[in-house]
């Protein structure tokens, strides 16, 4: 018996299958599993004719179903088959591989915990593929699902993702494993799934290794392996492109040297039609076409010329030839380069136009900077909205529109992030930084890190006591936080607090809405109570503490673990400059 893993096209149902060949079958409970999983049980088939071509003798259902995936556009991998030897007794091989699969839970993450404990104790993907009736290219599979993050190994378990995006995760990097359940998790954002999910790893439409018209032995960048199978990407999909289009340029440069009246480059993605074109030696004037396709594949068309072209020779009338550039692309390169290095050095020692440089990066973008503005997303609208009208946000706001009126933005941009339109991108940006003197410039710089600031980071806990923050400057206690404090020991700490302990002790068999009512009283001074001005939770101070011994408060932990960082006031430097 030979396990191996068969194309759909080079199946097809045996006369001997139990199930028959006319009757359709009944897919209903069978097709979510092979859209979710694919084929999992071997089919039963024997060799038909050609060397190529086999017949199901058993797993009539589990082929119907592949195919009606295949129909919906759901992409099918070859499926894993028996192949029976001569003298085989169908019925007692698939009675054995029944029950040897039957010995697995049919979760594949259960699976991939069993065969990771085989691997272990030193059995090899074949032995575990013979053992269980399944091929070894299965068992890898399972296998594969070791390179994912836990918990998209549980999405995967409870059918929160299908296959296909578990593939493509087994090809991602720790790094972008945890970027994507990041999008997963925001509530604004999709995250990518399927195919979709594929280009967005690559960044870019992926790109196998066999594109590459260059030798991979002296490529730098990173490959990445399909854990699925044998095929090979490029890791990034724009250093693959930087070594192709080399390539490329050097095989132009040698059909040139060949004496091809003429090469030319077609754009990415333009197909080479060769009905609009006429077949012509080098001799009678003919071209070399370079077609380059949008997954790194390179088709170079030899001795070709245009229908227009051809109608013209016939009419006797010349061809205009094309007038070759004075620099080759490699030459352009050279200088290119060259430049940047000379450029680079001095600006080095120029650090005034260093800033006006980073902040126009920083606002307009590049190919080589992403810069993210912090969205400040609330769990609920009472703290959306507590926060849109604080003082600090008004005080920020009127700071960010002067910002505006500075650059000459639009007023009602609602960042100076992100807000230039130029028609000249970061240049034009970075001219009329360079126009402001640097007090202005550093008012720029202000206001796009803070737009830029991460929210809940290392980074507030270490600014607060640099900056000398005072919470009780630009905040007032209002009934978002109020009614958010749930804990009755939290509520009683709070109480004690504001109103004092004997208040506190009076009333600690109270219920926490009279609790929250005197916490109320006591801040607006309502209801004869005293007002208490200037009081802010332990959690919001610089730096933080918390109530109770229970820890818990994300605030605190982060403050804790930067304390050595963060000073009582400003590093003498920052006193100096400002």
């Amino acid at each position: 018996m030979e396990l191996k893993h068969i194309e759909l096209a080079n199946l097809s149902v045996s006369t001997a299958n139990m199930r028959g060949v006319k009757k359709a079958p009944d897919l209903t409970n069978i097709l979510p599993s092979v859209r979710a999983r694919g084929v999992l049980v071997p089919l039963i088939v024997r060799q038909n004719g050609s060397p190529d071509s086999y017949e199901i003798v058993a797993g009539k259902r589990r082929y119907h179903a592949a195919l009606a995936v295949a129909e919906e556009g759901g992409g099918v991998d070859a499926l894993p088959c028996a192949i029976m030897e001569a003298g085989d007794d169908a019925a007692a091989l698939e009675a054995s591989l029944i029950e040897n699969i039957a010995r697995l839970d049919p979760d594949e993450v259960t699976r991939w915990e069993t065969f990771t404990r085989l691997i272990r104790e030193g059995r090899t993907p074949e032995d575990i593929a013979l053992t269980f009736g399944l091929t070894e290219v299965q068992v890898k599979r399972t296998l594969a699902l070791g390179n994912l993050l836990p918990r998209i190994r549980n999405l995967y378990r409870h059918e929160q993702i299908d296959a296909v995006t578990v593939r493509h995760l087994t090809l991602a990097s720790k790094a972008q494993q945890r970027d994507w359940l990041a999008l997963v998790d925001d509530p604004e954002q999709r995250a990518p799934v399927g195919q979709q999910l594929k280009a967005w790893l690559f960044g870019g439409t992926p790109i196998l290794c066999d594109a590459a018209l260059f030798d991979l032995a002296d490529y730098k960048g990173e490959i990445v392996s399909d854990l699925f199978g044998d095929e090979r990407y490029f890791a990034s999909v724009e250093t693959f492109w930087t070594a192709q289009e080399a390539a490329i340029l050097a095989r132009v440069e040698a059909y040139r040297e060949a004496g091809w009246s003429e090469v030319v480059v077609l754009e990415r993605g333009d197909y080479f039609h060769s009905w609009e074109h006429e077949r012509r030696s080098k001799r009678q004037g003919g071209k070399v076409f370079v077609s380059v396709g949008h997954r790194g594949e390179v088709t170079f068309h030899e001795g070709y010329i245009t229908a227009k072209e051809a109608r013209k020779l016939e009419r006797g009338e010349a061809i205009e030839k094309p007038v070759r550039p004075e620099v080759s692309a490699p030459i352009q390169n050279y200088i290119d380069l060259h430049r940047h290095a000379a450029v680079r050095a001095d600006l080095a020692s120029r650090p005034s136009l260093a800033l006006r440089l980073m902040v126009a990066h920083v606002i307009a973008g590049s190919p080589l900077w992403n810069v993210r503005i912090e969205a400040q997303r609330a769990a609920t609208d009472a703290i959306a909205e507590s926060v849109e009208n604080s003082p600090s946000e008004a005080a920020f706001d009127e700071k960010r529109r002067a910002v505006l009126a500075l650059l000459g933005f639009d007023p009602e941009t609602p960042t100076v992030t992100g807000g230039y339109d130029g028609a000249h991108g970061v240049a034009g940006l970075f001219v009329k930084l360079i126009a402001l003197p640097d007090p202005a410039v550093m008012d720029v710089a202000a206001i796009v890190m803070g737009e830029t600031l991460e929210a809940g980071s290392a980074l507030i806990e270490v600014l607060g006591p640099m900056l000398g923050t005072e919470t009780a400057k630009v905040w007032q206690s209002d009934d978002a936080l109020l009614d958010l404090i749930r804990d009755r020991e939290v509520l009683q700490h709070v109480l004690a607090d504001v109103a004092g302990e004997g208040v506190s002790q009076a009333n600690e068999a109270a219920t926490g809405k009279v609790k929250r009512t005197i916490i109320r009283d006591c801040l607006t001074g309502e209801n004869g109570r005293a007002k208490v001005t200037g009081w802010v939770p332990k959690w919001m101070a610089f730096p933080p503490s918390a109530y109770t011994e229970r820890g818990g408060v994300a605030t605190v932990s982060r403050a804790a673990k930067v304390a050595e960082l963060a000073g009582s006031t400003e590093p003498e430097p920052l006193r100096r400059a400002a």
